[in-house]
């Protein structure tokens, strides 16, 4: 059975109660928005010369989009591993990644304040060489449209199956073109986050000693890297699991299951490099029970309990216990980045940042757009595994 026969639209109304809570939630993201760009940043953000980068890109890009690394994570285990297993779950992941990118990408452009002038980064006369940023804006932006082009394949499906003779003509048309094109479609949907989530890593490098010992290390871009998979993996994981609880989908527990057992894997991976990386620079002996220790201490716990449990499991695994792991991975994962490029950032002792409430409300309004992209698209679209009938062969 191929996979597009095993994927359904789940079907149903798309104006019910939650779309609503977060159509509220995204409309005062915006109004916000618009207030920020007629009074000016300062007028919503608590930022300063010692804080530049405030909550916008510690948490709607550094951290969403680590979250949102599901579908270039499980693109490895499909197509270059050849893990066909994953197939399952690799439309949530990629529809996970393409929705986090987009209004990660977004939220940065209020940041930025001129988001007008981006189309600038289409000509490299223009470019600094010499900046990490670039690097990273060059690759999520190209990345966005790759995510978009790889989702493709469920909208076209979806569009053939529509009662409009235009879409369906559409979909015909364009299908064979990008099956052709799909090869490489992957392989660019694999290679540009590899470069900007350890890019955004170097971005601590420049930092120097603003960064804390504990998190200012050489090897800050494989770490990155490292916990772009395993949050990735993790995120995969809560969507499916969360999304078979909220419309009666069946759950893919072996492909779950094994996923929890990759991202196991390479937390531990992560966890040695850590431990190994701070005893190589003598930082271990540092640790005691400060605020930073007690930092450091939350992270490992949070990573390394579900690594180490994580590793026993099998098919028959609940999914509670699935979704708690992962819960707890992502957790610890969002933790790192979080306090690498904000919490242990530390540009002088008179400076002093907290998020405001309005540039918070930003960031959730933009979260809830994703959500609301989510719900409205697997409605849609075959995206989560169809409802199996009695008598039914899968």
């Amino acid at each position: 059975m191929s996979r597009s026969e095993t994927l359904e639209p789940v079907g149903g109304p798309l104006w019910t109660r939650p779309m609503q809570v977060l159509t509220a939630l995204f409309l005062a993201g915006i109004a916000v928005t618009l207030y920020r760009f007629v009074m000016g940043i300062g007028a919503i953000a608590n930022l300063n010369d010692g804080y530049a980068w405030g909550a916008w890109k510690p948490i709607s890009v550094i951290v969403f989009t680590s979250m949102a690394s599901g579908g270039y994570a499980t693109a490895l285990l499909l197509y270059v591993f050849n893990r066909r297993k994953y197939a399952a779950v690799s439309r949530t992941a990629i529809l996970t990644s393409a929705l986090g990118y987009t209004t990660g990408v977004i939220v940065l452009g209020i940041d930025i304040g001129r988001p007008w002038n981006f189309w600038r980064i289409v000509n490299p006369g223009w470019w600094n060489f010499h900046s990490v940023l670039l690097e990273v804006a060059v690759c999520i932006s190209t990345y966005i449209i790759f995510l978009w082009l790889e989702m493709a394949h469920p909208l076209l499906e979806g569009a053939g199956q529509s009662g409009q003779w235009s879409f369906r003509e559409l979909a015909r048309r364009l299908t064979p073109a990008l099956d052709s094109a799909y090869p490489f479609i992957v392989a660019m949907a694999i290679v540009l986050p590899t470069m900007h989530q350890s890019s955004l890593g170097s971005l601590f490098l420049l930092a120097g000693v603003r960064v804390h010992p504990f998190w200012q290390t050489p090897l800050v871009p494989l770490l990155f890297l490292f916990s772009c998979y395993v949050m990735g993996y993790a995120f995969v994981v809560l969507t499916s699991l969360l999304s078979s609880l909220a419309w009666r989908r069946p759950l893919e527990m072996e492909a779950l299951t094994s996923l929890s057992r990759v991202m196991s894997s390479i937390v531990a991976a992560f966890v040695l490099v850590r431990l190994g990386d701070l005893a190589w620079r003598g930082q271990l002996t540092r640790l005691s029970v400060d605020g930073w220790s007690l930092l450091f201490y939350a992270e490992l716990l949070l990573l390394a309990v579900p690594a180490v449990l994580s590793f026993g499991l099998d098919r028959h695994a609940s999914p509670q216990k699935l979704f708690l792991l992962a819960a707890s991975t992502l957790l610890g994962g969002s933790l790192y980045r979080l306090d690498t490029s904000l919490v242990a950032f530390m540009p002088g002792a008179q400076w002093r940042y907290f998020p405001s409430v309005l540039e918070m409300l930003v960031t959730i309004g933009f979260a809830a757009l994703a959500v609301m992209g989510y719900i409205a698209i697997v409605k849609r679209f075959p995206i989560l595994p169809g409802v199996r009938h009695a008598g039914a062969h899968a």
